[in-house]
């Protein structure tokens, strides 16, 4: 029984890494072909940079200074959009989805199960009616873009957040309300910290989201004023619609690098918050 059960571990232990190499080996493709010319790309993509095809730092040189809209503004309104609307996301929702829970009535339910619903509606059967009511609300720029993710990230939020809330004992809250705190303050200093592990998980779901979406910036924003990094890479472009493939990925290997290394640094927590927020009360 024992060796049958070592056999079947080291199968799996097979089979998982045989997996892990099939969903790494794109990325290292990019890496490798971020350090090679346009022509070597184009030529043979999985072949390994030599002395004539190898370029250094340059394609990374050459993508960050590459026409006049600088890659580091991209950056900054990558960075802003991202921090804000993960923020909003998790303030707004983590409320909601305590009141949800604790007023358990027929509204909070519609809301509740409205959420719910959000998360299977796709995104291509809106977003012809989402970028006429973002420009009529004046939402199209990167100062007021996080307020349509917030209603894009809203269901999954609400989904993770509510079912963590529904394990929290509801002596605690009573007996801060005996203490004299208010909702406000009860949410704030008794809810909310004990919301980390779903926090966390909720948050590093939403960065990666956010920070990776070209779609999204590129029907809302105007692409000549704004650009996210996924949109700075799209319009990587020489004469005649040319692209510079060693260049353009030189790019993605930057855009992927900070959300690769956050996830990294935080994956400890994730499967920890959504099993957290998947405990029904």
């Amino acid at each position: 029984m024992k060796e049958r059960y070592s056999l079947g571990s080291k199968l799996l232990t097979a089979i998982f890494a045989i997996i892990c190499l099939v969903w790494v080996l794109p990325v290292l493709a990019v890496l490798v072909n971020s350090f090679k010319t346009n022509a070597a790309v184009n030529q043979n993509a999985f072949a390994l940079p030599n002395a004539e095809t190898f370029t250094g730092i340059a394609n990374y040189v050459k993508g960050m200074t590459f026409g006049n809209y600088p890659f580091w503004k991209s950056v900054g309104y990558s960075l802003f959009i991202t921090l804000a609307s993960t923020a909003l996301i998790l303030l707004c929702t983590s409320m909601a989805a305590w009141y949800i829970s604790r007023v358990a009535d027929l509204v909070t339910k519609i809301v509740y199960y409205l959420c719910v619903f959000s998360m299977v509606v796709p995104f291509q059967m809106v977003m012809f009616t989402l970028t006429a009511t973002a420009n009529n609300l004046k939402l199209n720029t990167p100062w007021s873009i996080p307020i349509v993710y917030l209603g894009f990230g809203a269901g999954l939020a609400v989904f993770m957040f509510t079912g963590f809330v529904r394990s929290i004992p509801l002596e605690i809250e009573e007996a801060a309300a005996i203490d004299g705190s208010g909702p406000i303050r009860t949410f704030f200093w008794v809810v909310l910290p004990m919301l980390k592990p779903t926090m966390v998980s909720v948050g590093v779901l939403e960065i990666m989201w956010v920070w990776n979406d070209y779609l999204l910036p590129y029907l809302v924003l105007d692409p000549t004023k704004y650009k996210t990094i996924p949109i700075h890479i799209q319009y990587l472009k020489g004469s005649y619609g040319s692209v510079d493939l060693g260049t353009t990925m030189a790019l993605i290997m930057l855009s992927i690098v900070p959300v690769v290394i956050f996830y990294l640094t935080c994956q400890k927590h994730i499967i920890k918050g959504v099993a957290a927020g998947a405990v029904k009360g």
